[in-house]
């Protein structure tokens, strides 16, 4: 990169002769973003130092972003080691997380540290599959019954024009739904290894070709609301979606007494009247403390579709006393994550996956994600044991105090 060659791109684009989104098919990527930032810097009167200080190649981001100007750096952190005891992954891990809230960390290694004293935590995927639903427009409701049995009877034909478009991914099934004249399938995919939203999109165009060509069914839109994606819904709380997690760990009486300052009885108690009556007289989707901060956080770390913490976070958390101590468990119902594609390639992002030891595709495909998933479910397990006991002892304003938030 040299000054005259992003002086003559920035002279340029101030002629008209060039636009803002072009300058990557005339320059190399640092250099179309030094360009475009101090094109920025100029009209809005700023000084973009900071975001230009960027520590990677810029190309490493073209399928991430467009009109780069530099980059967000958000600080990152560890809590752990913890040990998780999972389908896909097995031991000590440490566990990136990225944020900007003070204390969150503090309090999520807080969890693990009691986690880990207690033998570590137990994880398993019980779901896994990735939805698009497109919405088909019918004449009336004897239209809609017939379409509905035409994708029963020719799911294999659905199967293999979706399958075509992808050399990993799998269709699992296909459920209709019907609305007056609207009928929605919701197709689910195995997508291996990656997160899979724009794997499933591109296959379920395919078998909505299929649907158009056989049927009087009309494609309205490729999705439909119904998948249902970055939205808070029932539906992926119920059937799932990415990946349905389950993390839980036994706490020991006398661990809960000495490190949590609490009691089972307490904790069991506050996450009751908080967790599950509350959320329900707030008619909310979560009955959860604060999964979405670790969800958050270590889908920044790694690489994951910030916007699909909505879903992510929609999660159940359960504590009981129990003879030996405090049984906690945390539920995620539709947690979309993946190690390869999207975001993972990022150069920080995949050191985070590598952290974890989970980068890349999996053997079998598809265990890097479970494992990734498994992770996740025993970070949000640990930062709410953390919250529900400081609430417990009467103990959160206090550490946000002391720790200076």
């Amino acid at each position: 990169m040299t000054e005259d060659n992003v002086d003559d791109l920035i002279r340029r684009v101030r002629d008209g002769d060039l636009r803002f989104h072009e300058l990557e098919e005339h320059a190399d990527a640092d250099t179309a973003a030094t360009a475009r930032r101090r094109l920025v810097e100029s009209d809005a009167g700023v000084d973009l130092d900071a975001v230009g200080a960027y520590g990677f190649p810029a190309d490493r981001a073209d399928a991430n972003i467009e009109n780069m100007i530099g980059a967000a750096q958000i600080p990152m952190g560890v809590a752990g080691p913890v040990t998780v005891h999972g389908g896909a992954v097995e031991g000590e891990r440490y566990l990136p997380m990225a944020t900007t809230e003070g204390a969150l960390l503090a309090s999520v290694n807080r969890g693990c540290s009691v986690i880990d004293a207690a033998g570590g935590a137990t994880a398993r995927v019980t779901k896994s599959g990735m939805t698009r639903a497109p919405v088909f427009r019918v004449d009336d409701v004897a239209e809609a019954e017939a379409l509905v049995e035409w994708v029963r009877d020719n799911e294999d034909a659905l199967r293999e024009a979706a399958e075509a478009t992808t050399s990993h991914g799998e269709l699992t099934d296909v459920t209709p739904y019907v609305v007056g004249d609207s009928v929605f399938l919701r197709f689910r995919y195995d997508t291996k290894d990656a997160m899979g939203m724009n794997m499933a999109t591109i296959a379920t165009r395919a078998a909505a070709e299929e649907v158009e060509a056989a049927t009087t069914a009309s494609l309205i839109a490729l999705s439909g609301n119904l998948c249902t994606d970055k939205k808070p819904a029932a539906i992926n709380a119920v059937e799932g979606r990415g990946r349905s997690v389950t993390a839980d760990v036994v706490i020991p009486r006398d661990t809960v007494e000495e490190r949590l300052h609490t009691t089972p009885e307490a904790v069991a108690e506050v996450n009751t009247r908080k967790n599950l009556v509350g959320s329900a007289k707030a008619g909310s989707l979560g009955f959860n403390a604060h999964v979405a901060n670790v969800v958050a956080a270590m889908f920044l770390a790694t690489g994951q579709d910030a916007a699909q913490v909505v879903e992510g976070s929609n999660a159940i958390t359960t504590a009981e006393v129990r003879e030996d101590g405090l049984y906690v468990s945390v539920s995620l119902a539709s947690l979309e994550v993946g190690t390869v594609g999207g975001g993972t390639k990022l150069p920080t992002q995949g050191e985070g996956l590598e952290l974890l030891g989970v980068a890349g595709g999996g053997d079998p495909p598809g265990s890097n994600a479970d494992a990734l998933a498994e992770c996740v479910a025993v970070g949000a397990l640990a930062g709410e044991l953390s919250l529900l006991a400081a609430l417990g002892s009467r103990h959160l304003s206090s550490a946000h105090e002391s720790l200076g938030r």
